[in-house]
């Protein structure tokens, strides 16, 4: 059988593993030693399964393949960030980044090769789409940083984020199995309560969410609460309008009664005036918010420069005044190109 031909075991169920070996006259539970082998213990390859015969691991080998990831390049901030270059198993490549702090270590993963939307102001845009993740490769980048937490900074892996390369809604069953697989007691048992999903804002998969009362966070890559100036940075605002999401993100509220964070980044001449800021607070009224006012960093080309600090006390001050959670946020990584907007695989 060419290896072309020989399908990923992740893709199957616990079920179909199962189903597999009572099929090849072998017992049923040995699926469930294969399945905690490839989840639990994440296995590179079918011959670290030293549970099983050899026998057993050839037959595995002569149907399957483990479409591992592989990290290509690993660069370290002055600031401890490290940032992975993850090779897929087409010769892809991703990026992902392991955010260290006092109190906890965060992954922001990548859902995407590219990204489906154009925001003017993201390096990964650039790329454009290339393909949707599969569940596995997202988990693998889990794994991955994980173990970089525990070898680096003595801890286990404490949040994660989708922040990375892509947008998550539309890679949405991907995702969703991913986080299942992470948060499942077969898998690696995170609470969904440490992970975040950011979506720039696609409100018919916002109200899909909602209605499958998912348990994590919610984050909006916002930016403006003003229709022509969104759309001016993020074009796909044209269709996925602000009304549109307001009313996504309310329906959100309603379901699941979690507090949505928009990410804010404030840029110098363009959404820096006190127009922007009220336009913002009104945005924010309908639900309980908290805004992160992130610091911008740049792509190479200059269109976009952070705005001074004055805006930004604008910003915390009507924000506080409004009873709106604000904080600012630094940026990490910026020496190695792994800070907010700029993953783009120049490694």
């Amino acid at each position: 059988m060419e290896i072309d031909k020989k399908k990923d075991i992740r893709a199957l169920t616990k079920e179909q593993l199962r189903d597999f070996f009572v099929n090849q006259g072998d017992k049923a539970f040995r699926g469930n030693q294969v399945y905690e082998w490839l989840w639990q213990k994440a296995a590179y390859s079918f011959d670290s399964m030293t549970n099983i015969s050899k026998e057993t691991r050839a037959l595995l080998e002569r149907h399957f393949v483990i479409n591992h990831i592989r990290v290509d390049q690993m660069q370290r901030s002055t600031d401890g960030t490290i940032k992975n270059a993850v090779r897929l198993h087409d010769g892809l490549v991703v990026e992902s980044v392991l955010i260290p702090t006092s109190k906890r270590t965060t992954a922001c993963v990548s859902s995407q090769v590219g990204c489906s939307l154009d925001c003017k102001f993201c390096a990964t845009a650039r790329l454009k789409r290339m393909r949707n993740l599969n569940p596995d490769e997202i988990y693998d980048q889990v794994v991955a940083i994980d173990n970089e937490s525990r070898l680096y900074f003595d801890r286990p892996l404490s949040n994660i984020v989708f922040m990375g390369m892509g947008e998550p809604l539309m890679n949405y069953n991907n995702v969703l199995k991913a986080i299942e697989k992470i948060t499942s007691p077969e898998g690696l048992g995170m609470s969904p309560k440490r992970i975040t999903v950011s979506t720039s804002g696609v409100p018919k998969m916002i109200k899909k969410m909602a209605d499958e009362r998912v348990k994590f966070k919610l984050a909006v890559s916002l930016h403006s609460a003003i229709d022509e100036v969104r759309t001016s940075i993020m074009p796909f605002n044209a269709t996925f309008t602000l009304s549109d999401l307001r009313e996504a993100l309310a329906y959100w509220y309603q379901k699941t009664k979690s507090r949505i964070t928009y990410e804010y980044v404030v840029w110098h001449g363009i959404n820096d005036t006190q127009k922007d800021v009220d336009a913002l607070v009104d945005f924010c009224r309908f639900a309980p918010s908290k805004v992160n006012l992130i610091e911008y960093n740049p792509i190479d080309d200059g269109a976009f420069r952070q705005a001074n600090d004055d805006a930004i006390d604008r910003y915390v001050e009507t924000l506080e005044r409004n009873h709106i959670t604000v904080t600012v946020r630094r940026s990490r990584g910026k020496d190695i190109d792994a800070a907010c907007g700029q993953l783009a695989n120049k490694s």
